[in-house]
């Protein structure tokens, strides 16, 4: 199953893990400059700053060739 998102059909098959963190991080970017985002009061217990910080410490483990399940949230 491929999903979408903003217009962007990813191609996860040829990507190393790395690579879809960076773009994770960047739509993580385009999303918080979003107009419509921007506008959109709702109550989340997560902020994007803790997701591009995740997403950051998987980035350093998938480098690092750390164990990512260790990771809080991951599990196995």
């Amino acid at each position: 199953m491929t999903s979408i998102i903003l217009g962007i059909q990813p191609d996860i098959s040829g990507n190393s893990l790395p690579e879809l963190v960076s773009q994770a991080q960047e739509l993580l970017v385009q999303i918080r400059q979003h107009p419509h985002f921007k506008s959109l009061r709702f109550d989340c217990d997560v902020a994007l700053g803790d997701v591009k910080q995740y997403f950051n410490y998987l980035e350093y483990a998938a480098t690092a060739d750390l164990e990512v399940a260790n990771f809080e949230g991951f599990t196995e």
